[in-house]
């Protein structure tokens, strides 16, 4: 799987400074989580290929069977199941809204990409092979896959390569075009979700806390919430209790510091909120199939 999944909020940087746009690869064999809950500022451009998916957007699922597009809006909340035994391929495109903005304040400006900028103005949420849109907008995505693929096939710095650049934004405005002339730009007419927010925040509060003891009453709290009833959407909204994400989150953030630091297994283990060495030796082998002192050696020798 070349898409590493990113957990709540993303903190890391799409692309560079002058050109924020990234593309992202994932292919994958068998069920599992293929990209867990997290959200963010960007404008993102899903399209599934091949293989059985859910991708739940907020607090909806939707069931993916065959080819299509699906797009996220800033901001909303999202992760993404492989669900058959089967392939699995999802390419992504992830983007700054402000990356096609305009200083001439001509009608695109005022009219498109202000209100997407200010939340005013949704995507489609999914575009099928049956829909006029899908075969110009499949042409372009992939020539936009295909031009981030010479860049890094000819190792040239994007930030300063004025064609790759031009190429892309002139690709990400044809499907603004696109999707705008087919009228599939919808203005925001839903009421505002306090669920989500509930959940961002919480994922948000782990962010900050996993290395200390994290109490469900404490998540609880932070949305005033009762505990009962918290860890009922909780587990609705991303498909596991709060232990058991916290716990998944520790061993994330537990396997960054065995790649990246010379740090022994003992102060991996409190680093990351585990105040018992035999807990965090079994949920690392539990989630990795191997042990801490293992799995740093493995990287030592890749």
């Amino acid at each position: 799987m070349e898409q590493q999944p990113i957990v709540l909020k993303e903190i890391c940087s799409h692309g560079t400074k002058s050109l924020p746009c990234a593309v992202y690869h994932t292919h994958t064999m068998g069920r599992g989580v293929l990209v867990k809950h997290h959200w963010h500022d960007e404008i993102e451009i899903l399209y599934f290929s091949e293989g059985g998916f859910r991708l739940e957007i907020n607090m909806e699922s939707f069931q993916i069977q065959s080819e299509c597009f699906y797009f996220i809006n800033p901001g909303e909340l999202h992760g993404i199941i492989s669900e058959t035994s089967d392939s699995h391929w999802e390419d992504a495109v992830v983007f700054s809204p402000g990356i096609l903005g305009f200083d001439s304040r001509d009608e695109a400006e005022i009219s498109l990409m202000k209100p997407i900028q200010n939340g005013k103005l949704l995507f489609p949420r999914c575009i099928t092979p049956e829909h006029l849109a899908f075969l110009p907008l499949r042409h372009t995505f992939l020539d936009i896959m295909h031009i981030f693929g010479q860049i890094v096939e000819d190792g040239i710095a994007m930030a300063d390569d004025l064609t790759h650049q031009l190429y892309i934004k002139s690709s990400l405005l044809y499907i603004f075009a696109t999707l705008s002339a087919h009228r599939l730009f919808m203005p925001v007419e839903r009421n505002f979700d306090r669920r989500v927010e509930s959940i961002k925040k919480t994922l948000l509060f782990i962010e900050e806390n996993f290395h200390n003891k994290i109490y469900i009453s404490d998540l609880a709290r932070q949305v005033n919430l009762n505990e009962q009833y918290f860890c009922r959407l909780f587990k609705k909204a991303i498909g596991c209790s709060p232990i058991e994400y916290i716990n998944a989150y520790r061993i994330k953030q537990a396997k960054r510091l065995l790649e990246e630091t010379d740090f022994q297994v003992t102060e991996v283990c409190l680093e990351c909120g585990f105040n018992n060495l035999g807990n965090f030796m079994q949920e690392f082998r539990k989630r990795t199939g191997t042990t801490p002192l293992q799995y740093k050696k493995n990287v030592e020798m890749s």
